[in-house]
C-alpha cells in the first residue's frame, strides 16, 4: 500500500441507480475543497474489458478518456467535479482484472502455483488501486465500486477492500450509499432494507463507517439514530441525501453536513488551511450552482439524435456529455437551456416537418453510430444551412453535415458515408485503411480512433476565434472520417475545415464562413468529453452565444 495513501470505498446498498456515482464525485470535491490531492477510481464489476461495446440505450454513454480508454459514464462525473484529466488506471473492470490475471498465468508468472480467485483476482484488484494512487501522485483516493451489496459481480472488489483495511486499519474508510423507501400507501420512510444491506455488508467482513441515505425527502433523526442503533454507526455519521434539482449540489449539502470533517479525523488529516485549494474552497462551485438555479432567462436548443427509443430517462445516460457541456456554457452566459429530444426518425417518416425547426434558437446533431434516421438528420442540417439557424454537429454530426453540402453544394449528389452505403458513387466520409481488416474479421472491439489529437486551427475561423488558440488537443471516439480525396471539391464549393490533423490528412473541424452562416460548425471529436462547470468547452460556448444572437434577432424581426 502506497505510504500514507488514504481509501474510501463507496459502496451501494439496497438498489441501483441511487447516485453512487454523484456521491463518490462529491466526496471527492469536498476533500479536494480541503486542500487535499484526490484522486476518483470506479470499479465496473462486467466482464466487458472496457465500456465500448455496450449499448448506450442501456449502459448509458461510454466516456472516453484522454488515453483513448472507453469507461463507464461516471468518469465523466469524476473529470467535471475535480476539473481535471483522469488516467486509464482510474477505471477497473472484472474483465480486465481477469484478462490480466490469466495473460500472466499464461506467462507463467505465477511460478506454476495454482491460480484461484484467492488470492490472485483478489491481489490483482489491490494492486490496481494502489497503483492508481501512485501515478496520479493523490493523497486520498474515492473508489466506487459499482452494483449493490450481495451482488454475486462486486463480491471480489469488496473482498480486496477488507484486505486493504486489514493490512491498514486507519487508512481505510467505507462509506455505503443506501436506498430508503417511502411506500405511497404506507407514507413513512422504511429504513429495514438498510439495515439488511448493511447486515449484508457485515457478512463479507466490512463494516461501513458512514451511511448516506438516499430519498425523495431528508432523513429525519429518528431514521438516522435507527440505523445507527442497529447498525453500529454513530448517528452523525448517517448523511441525508434527499433528491434534489441539480447534482452540483450534492458537494455543497455534503460540505454544509460537515462531510470532511467526518472523514479527515479518522485519517488523522485535518484542513490544509494555508493550501490554495483549501483557501478557494467551494466559492466558485458555489458560485456556479447558484448561477444554475437562479437564472431564468431560456435557450430553445433542439437535439436532432436516435437514442431516444426507450423512454426519456435514457437521454441523460445516452448523451449526458453533451447535456452537461450545454448547461455549463448557457451558465456562463447567463441563460438556462431548454433542451427539446427530436427523434430523426419522425424527420425521415414525414412525422414532423423541417418547418417546425424554425422556433428552435440552435440546433445540435450529436454522436451516433449506425443508418437509423439518417436521412432525418440530413434534412435537419440542410434545413439548418438554409434558413442560418445555429448548428453544432458533434462527430457523427459533423460526417453528415459534410455530406449534406456535398450533396447540395459540391455537385456531388450521391455523396454518402460508407457507414451508410459502401457502394455510394461518392464515399466523402469513410473508414480509416488500417481498421478495415479488424471490421472484415468483425473484431469490433478497439476499432476506433480512441484518445486525444492535435489539431491546427485556421486563421480567421469561427474555430480559431473560439478557442483562441493555434493548437488544441481533443478525444474522438468513430471509425470514419472525411475522404482526402473529396476535400478539395468541399472547399472550392464554401465549406471550410477549419481544423485538420498536423499531418494536414484529417479533417477536425468543418464549418460555414460567417458572411454565409452565423454558425455552422461540426466537430470530428466530442468536445462535450472535456467541458468542465467551471471552465466550460469554448466551441460549447461560441454555439451558445450564437444562439443568443439568434434568438434576439428573431424577437426583435432581424
Amino acid at each position: 500500500m502506497k505510504k500514507n495513501h488514504k481509501y474510501i470505498f463507496v459502496i451501494g446498498g439496497v438498489m441501483s441507480g441511487v447516485g453512487k456515482g454523484i456521491a463518490a464525485a462529491s466526496i471527492g470535491k469536498v476533500l479536494q475543497s480541503r486542500g487535499y490531492k484526490i484522486n476518483l477510481v470506479k470499479v465496473d464489476p462486467y466482464l466487458n474489458v472496457d465500456a465500448g461495446t455496450m449499448n448506450p440505450t442501456e449502459h448509458g454513454e461510454a466516456f472516453v478518456l484522454s488515453s483513448g480508454l472507453e469507461t463507464d459514464q461516471d468518469m465523466g462525473n469524476y473529470e467535471r467535479f475535480l476539473g481535471r484529466d483522469l488516467p486509464e488506471e482510474n477505471y477497473l473492470t472484472s474483465g480486465m482484472i481477469y484478462q490480466s490475471v490469466i495473460q500472466k498465468e499464461r506467462n507463467l508468472e505465477y511460478g506454476g502455483k495454482c491460480v484461484e480467485a484467492i488470492p490472485h483476482i483478489r491481489e490483482e484488484i489491490v494492486e490496481r488501486i494502489e497503483a492508481a494512487a501512485d501515478i496520479n501522485g493523490s493523497e486520498i483516493s474515492v473508489i466506487e465500486i459499482g452494483g449493490t451489496v450481495g451482488d454475486y459481480q462486486n463480491i471480489m472488489f469488496i473482498e480486496a477492500a477488507r484486505v486493504m483495511q486489514a493490512r491498514n486499519p486507519d487508512s481505510v474508510f467505507f462509506i455505503m450509499v443506501s436506498y430508503l423507501p417511502i411506500p405511497s400507501k404506507v407514507g413513512e420512510m422504511k429504513t429495514k432494507p438498510t439495515q439488511n444491506a448493511i447486515r449484508q455488508l457485515n457478512s463479507y467482513g466490512v463494516q461501513p463507517h458512514m451511511v448516506i441515505g438516499r430519498s425523495s425527502e431528508p432523513l429525519d433523526d429518528r431514521r438516522k439514530s435507527k440505523i445507527a442503533m442497529q447498525c453500529n454507526i454513530r448517528p452523525e455519521h448517517v448523511i441525508s441525501a434527499p433528491d434534489i434539482d441539480s447534482i452540483y449540489d450534492v458537494p455543497l449539502n455534503f460540505d454544509k453536513d460537515n462531510l470532511a470533517d467526518i472523514i479527515l479525523p479518522h485519517f488523522k488529516l485535518k484542513t490544509k488551511r494555508t493550501n490554495k485549494l483549501a483557501k478557494e474552497g467551494m466559492r466558485s462551485w458555489r458560485k456556479f450552482a447558484n448561477s444554475a438555479k437562479n437564472t431564468k432567462k431560456e435557450l430553445d436548443i433542439a437535439v436532432v439524435g436516435k437514442y431516444f427509443g426507450t423512454g426519456d430517462f435514457v437521454l441523460s445516460d445516452a448523451y449526458i456529455s453533451v447535456i452537461e457541456a450545454i448547461k455549463f456554457s448557457s451558465y456562463a452566459k447567463g441563460v438556462k437551456p431548454k433542451l427539446h429530444w427530436i427523434s430523426s426518425q419522425d424527420f425521415e417518416s414525414g412525422k414532423l416537418s423541417t418547418r417546425s425547426l424554425s422556433k428552435y434558437d440552435g440546433i445540435i446533431v450529436p454522436g451516433g453510430f449506425g443508418q437509423t434516421g439518417i436521412e432525418g438528420k440530413l434534412k435537419v442540417i440542410k434545413y439548418a444551412r438554409e434558413n442560418k439557424i445555429p448548428y453544432f454537429g458533434l462527430c457523427y454530426g459533423m460526417q453528415l453535415m459534410v455530406v449534406e453540402y456535398a450533396r447540395h453544394k459540391a455537385g456531388l449528389s450521391g455523396a454518402n458515408t460508407r457507414e451508410i452505403d459502401n457502394k455510394a458513387e461518392h464515399l466523402v466520409i469513410d473508414i480509416m485503411p488500417e481498421q478495415k481488416k479488424k471490421l472484415q474479421n468483425k473484431d469490433y472491439g478497439g476499432t476506433m480512433r480512441l484518445g486525444q489529437y492535435p489539431a491546427y486551427l485556421k486563421k480567421g475561423t469561427i474555430a480559431r476565434k473560439a478557442y483562441n488558440a493555434e493548437l488544441v488537443n481533443e478525444r474522438h471516439r468513430h471509425r470514419y472520417e472525411v475522404s482526402p480525396e473529396f476535400v478539395d471539391i468541399i472547399e472550392d464549393a464554401g465549406l471550410v475545415f477549419s481544423g485538420v490533423s498536423p499531418d494536414n490528412k484529417l479533417m477536425e473541424i468543418a464549418e460555414l464562413p460567417l458572411n454565409e452562416h452565423p454558425f455552422m460548425l461540426g466537430t470530428q471529436f466530442h468536445p462535450e468529453l472535456q467541458a468542465r462547470p467551471l471552465t466550460p468547452h469554448p466551441l460549447f460556448t461560441a454555439f451558445v452565444k450564437a444562439a443568443l444572437t439568434y434568438k434576439k434577432g428573431k424577437s426583435t424581426g432581424r
